[in-house]
C-alpha cells in the first residue's frame, strides 16, 4: 500500500494505491482511492426526559448545494442535533460538553450516556461520529447560537418527542446522526422518563 497526501488543507485528502484481500481468497487488482481526512466527531442529543422534549439546531450546510440545486426538497437549512469536531487534546466527552453549550446554550445535566460510534461515509472518508444521549433542562431554550469566529449561525428550538417522531417519518430530519439520535430516542425515550420519576405518554 503506498499512500500521499493529495490535498492539505483544513481538510486533508489522501491518496491510496492498494489492494486487498477479497472474500474467494484471493487479491484485488490495484485500486487507487482517495479518502478525505476530515477528523472526528461528536454528537449529542439533548433530550429533557421530564418535559419530554428535544432540542434541535438548524442551520446552513454548504455540502447541500449542489443537491438542492438538483432537487430542492432536499434543503440547505438542516433540522440536526448538537454536534463538533474533537479537536487536539479534547476527549470526546469534552467535546460533547462544549458543542452543546456552543451551538445550543443547553448544559448537560448528569453523566452522557453512550449511544454509538459509527463511520459516517466509510466509502471516502475516516470520519466517525461518536453519539451520545445527554438530559438538559429546556425551559427558556432558544435564540441563535453559535461561535460567530467560526461563522456558525444556528437556529435553538424544542419540540416535543412526539413531534420529533414525527418529523423523523417526514423527512425533515434528512441527515444520518439526527436520524440515528432520534430512532434511538424512539425505543429508549419510556426508560428515560421512568429513571427520572416521570410516568406516562
Amino acid at each position: 500500500m503506498k499512500k500521499n497526501r493529495g490535498w492539505d488543507g483544513y481538510f486533508k485528502m489522501d491518496v491510496y494505491r492498494l489492494r486487498h484481500e477479497t472474500f474467494d481468497g484471493g487479491e484485488s487488482a490495484v485500486l487507487q482511492r482517495e479518502v478525505l481526512e476530515r477528523g472526528h466527531a461528536v454528537a449529542v442529543l439533548p433530550y429533557d426526559p421530564v418535559r419530554d422534549e428535544v432540542v434541535l439546531i438548524e442551520q446552513f450546510r454548504p455540502g447541500a448545494i449542489s443537491v438542492n440545486q438538483q432537487d430542492d426538497d432536499m434543503p440547505l437549512w438542516l433540522n440536526e442535533i448538537v454536534a463538533g469536531i474533537i479537536e487536539v487534546g479534547e476527549n470526546a466527552t469534552d467535546v460533547a460538553h462544549r458543542e452543546t453549550m456552543e451551538e445550543s446554550g443547553c448544559k448537560i445535566i448528569g453523566p452522557l450516556e453512550y449511544i454509538s460510534r459509527y463511520y459516517v461515509t466509510p466509502g471516502c472518508s475516516s470520519e466517525t461520529v461518536t453519539l451520545y444521549y445527554g438530559r438538559v433542562d429546556t425551559t427558556n431554550i432558544g435564540g441563535i447560537h453559535g461561535v460567530k469566529d467560526e461563522g456558525e449561525d444556528i437556529r435553538v428550538y424544542k419540540v416535543s418527542a412526539k413531534e420529533c417522531f414525527a418529523m423523523l417519518q417526514n423527512g425533515q430530519l434528512c441527515n444520518a446522526t439526527a436520524t440515528i439520535a432520534v430512532q434511538w430516542l424512539m425505543l429508549n425515550r419510556d426508560r428515560l422518563r421512568t429513571e427520572t420519576g416521570v410516568s406516562g405518554d
